[in-house]
């Protein structure tokens, strides 16, 4: 099976997961600490070998970018959620959140793409119970920044 960007999204949210859950000091090497382990969990499936190249850069660039604006990420999904805080929020869901909101003021992807992949995520990872909130932020923020 080839690997895809979608994949490559799978191993961010995996990535932001575990770093939202015990942060790391390191990036460089907690991301060469989770390659390892997906190395050695299925190295049969195409995995690793395809995680090489542009898919685990695409990956990685998405994580760091989002671990390095941590703290302004989460001042802006504060600012989006309705009848939330971002405490009571899921890991998993805060993990999407993040990764929408840098993509999308990060990178030159459509973001009706970057919402649509992101609620694939939550329901994946998650829940479809997810779906509702995650479309409901990425959706304010992508209507704040057409303007």
């Amino acid at each position: 099976m080839a690997a895809t960007r979608r994949q490559a999204r799978e191993w961010a949210i995996q990535m932001l997961t575990a770093a939202d859950l015990n942060p790391p000091d390191d990036v460089p090497s907690f991301m060469a600490a989770f390659w390892n382990q997906v190395s050695d969990l299925d190295s049969e499936d195409g995995g690793p070998q395809e995680a090489r190249g542009k898919l685990k850069a695409f990956a990685e660039e998405r994580v760091a970018g989002v671990l390095g604006r941590l703290d302004e990420l989460d001042a802006k999904i504060s600012s989006l959620l309705v009848g939330w805080t971002l405490d009571r929020l899921g890991t998993v869901e805060r993990a999407v959140l993040r990764l929408g909101i840098w993509e999308m003021a990060s990178t030159d992807v459509p973001k009706p793409v970057v919402i649509n992949e992101c609620i694939d995520l939550a329901n994946w990872f998650s829940s479809p119970k997810t779906r509702s909130i995650v479309n409901g932020v990425l959706d304010r923020y992508a209507k704040s920044q057409v303007k």
